[in-house]
């Protein structure tokens, strides 16, 4: 996942000289059965008609603002509205379907020609010389030029956004998107990108520097997802594993909350900061966890762990989830990550203060980070609203897109 400070280089005869994103961090800021998106449990929901909710018609305000400024005649996405123009980067395009699915899934079918047509242009970034295939980071809007390295956080959360297109779609094109989950899977299970470094886990990417928090836990959803759907025993398996390792590794019973990443010779260093987005991906984990194995002790983990998340990541004079604990720095898509992660919290034990963190992080970045005229959102500010960074980048648009879309069947 992309990073504003920690970039990678692609060689200029192949994308141009531009930076190669993935789903990354920066420190500083600047069995066979169907399965559902949302079902993470069976509480029971009061539900409001979702188009007549001021978020849904936010959600389509966000998507205006996408069409007319990131998508390409191509049908990519390009990373932003300013700098980053002739470049798609992978988990931004996934995003946005992403985006486009939750649209779908609440009624709003028009939106699945977007999200088919960015599926298909999402083959441009396969790699297709590879017997394991896997998406590379980055291409330029027209699909040309995509190589370099592979990200498992990208592959993953991919995977994970083909599931939820699957969940809304029919026939041969919800076919395609099972089996292209599928290879996102099969990318991450015989690539190498697990080893025995560490005690195990996935690395970061192909260049094998780290192992981190992100990265395992949206494998760990794929993979159970997989399970539950093709009832195939091997991705039940590897579920376990990656929710082993981080359960060994990566959890810190000091703050109940999931640390960054290990890196670093021998045993490695562990890095302690905490992520939002680490630990709302974790608490997801941890509800499907416990719908699709049936172990219960699993929602309690998921309900604690985002109690730990709501004392030491939500700032509760300005009532927004920081970026990570190192700093007051506020992003959209990685900080409204844990609204998704608390309306799935809601969605399974009905207890409506979920929904309340929800809400009110959202409606932060609409107060401090949207565009009034363009409705498009900037990409940072801090905890009180000031700091602006105006670049408006495509994944923050496809995120603010997709969580208000689920908040508002809610609210």
């Amino acid at each position: 996942m992309k990073t504003l400070v920690h970039q990678k280089f692609i060689p200029v005869i192949l994308l141009l000289g531009v930076i190669v994103s993935s789903c990354k961090k920066e420190m500083t800021a600047s069995v066979n059965k169907s399965e559902s998106s949302d079902s993470v449990g069976n509480a029971p929901k009061i539900k409001t008609q979702s188009t007549s909710s001021a978020y849904y018609i936010k959600a389509g305000e966000t998507h205006n603002f996408v069409y007319g400024n990131i998508l390409t005649s191509y049908n990519s996405y390009r990373v932003n509205t300013t700098t980053t123009t002739t470049t798609a980067y992978e988990w931004y395009n996934a995003s946005q379907i992403y985006a486009d699915a939750a649209m779908v899934k609440i009624g709003a079918t028009t939106y699945a020609s977007y999200m088919n047509n960015t599926f298909t242009w999402m083959s441009n970034m396969w790699d297709g010389a590879s017997p394991n295939g896997g998406y590379f980071a980055a291409a330029n809007i027209n699909g040309t030029g995509a190589a370099g390295d592979k990200y498992v956080d990208d592959n993953s959360l991919t995977g994970n956004v083909y599931l939820d297109c699957y969940a809304v779609t029919t026939g041969t094109t919800q076919t395609n998107y099972l089996n292209a989950a599928k290879s996102c899977a099969n990318w991450l299970m015989n690539s190498g990108q697990w080893d025995n470094t560490y005690g195990g886990g996935f690395y970061w990417s192909t260049v094998k520097d780290n192992k981190p928090t992100q990265s395992n836990g949206l494998a760990m959803q794929l993979f159970l997802r997989l399970y539950q759907i093709t009832g195939q025993t091997f991705y039940r398996d590897w579920a376990n594993s990656v929710k082993n390792w981080l359960l060994n590794n990566m959890y810190d019973s000091t703050t109940g909350l999931f640390i960054w990443k290990i890196d670093g010779a021998g045993t490695g260093t562990k890095h302690l900061d905490k992520f939002t987005y680490d630990n709302a991906i974790m608490i997801e984990a941890f509800l499907l966890y416990a719908q699709i194995m049936g172990d219960n002790t699993y929602v309690t983990k998921a309900q604690n762990l985002g109690s730990a998340l709501n004392t030491q990541l939500w700032d509760a004079t300005n009532k927004v989830y920081r970026f990570n604990t190192a700093g007051n720095r506020v992003n959209p898509s990685w900080c409204v990550w844990a609204s998704q992660a608390m309306i799935r919290l809601y969605q399974r034990d009905g207890n409506t203060a979920w929904l309340d963190y929800a809400q009110k992080n959202i409606d932060f970045m609409n107060a401090k980070l949207r565009n009034a005229t363009n409705k498009g959102y900037y990409a940072f500010c801090n905890t009180d609203g000031s700091g602006v960074d105006t670049r408006q980048e495509g994944v923050d648009q496809a995120w603010m897109q997709r969580t208000q879309a689920l908040l508002s069947d809610y609210r």
